[in-house]
C-alpha cells in the first residue's frame, strides 16, 4: 500500500537523508541520461542540502519502504524523484495532484534534456514559459521554467 509522510525539517536525520539520496541517485541514473558519473557526484551535495532545507518534504512509501519523495516550496515543485521500479505507476501523478490540492503549486523547473519529465509535467497541465541555457547552479544543463495553465 502506497502512503505519503510529511517529514518536518526537525526530524530529517542523517539516515533519512541518506535513504532519500539513494533514491535520488537511482532515479537520476535511470532518467537523466545526459549526466555523467562525475556530474552526479558533483550534484549529490546540492541534492543533500536541498533535502535538508526544503520547506515541505513528502516521502512516499510502499508499505514501510521509502520509494520516492517530493519537495515543495513557495508554490513550486523543487524536486520529485521515484525509485525506477516505481516509474510509470501513477505515483508521480498522485504527488503532483497532492501538491496542487494542498500547496497550490503553480511552478516547476525541468531539465530540458529529460524529455520524459517534460512530457509528464505537460500532461499534468504545465507549460514552459522560459528556457534557461544553464541550471540554477550554473551547470550547462538547459532548464525549462514551467507554470500551471
Amino acid at each position: 500500500m502506497i502512503g505519503i509522510d510529511n517529514i518536518e525539517k526537525a526530524v530529517r536525520d542523517p539516515e533519512l537523508i541518506a535513504e532519500m539520496l539513494g533514491i535520488w541517485e537511482s532515479s537520476v541514473r535511470a532518467s537523466h541520461h545526459f549526466l555523467t558519473d562525475g556530474d552526479i557526484l558533483r550534484l549529490m551535495p546540492q541534492a543533500e542540502e536541498a533535502l535538508q532545507q526544503i520547506e515541505t518534504l513528502w516521502v512516499v512509501k510502499d508499505a514501510r519502504c521509502p520509494i520516492g519523495f517530493m519537495g515543495v516550496q513557495e508554490r513550486k515543485i523543487e524536486m520529485l524523484f521515484l525509485h525506477p521500479d516505481y516509474f510509470r505507476k501513477g505515483i508521480g501523478r498522485m504527488l503532483v495532484q497532492k501538491a496542487f490540492d494542498e500547496q497550490d503549486v503553480q511552478y516547476v523547473d525541468v531539465n530540458e534534456q529529460n524529455p520524459s519529465a517534460v512530457q509528464f509535467y505537460e500532461r499534468m497541465g504545465f507549460r514552459a514559459f522560459r528556457r534557461d541555457s544553464i541550471d540554477d547552479q550554473g551547470n550547462p544543463f538547459p532548464i525549462l521554467r514551467m507554470e500551471r495553465c
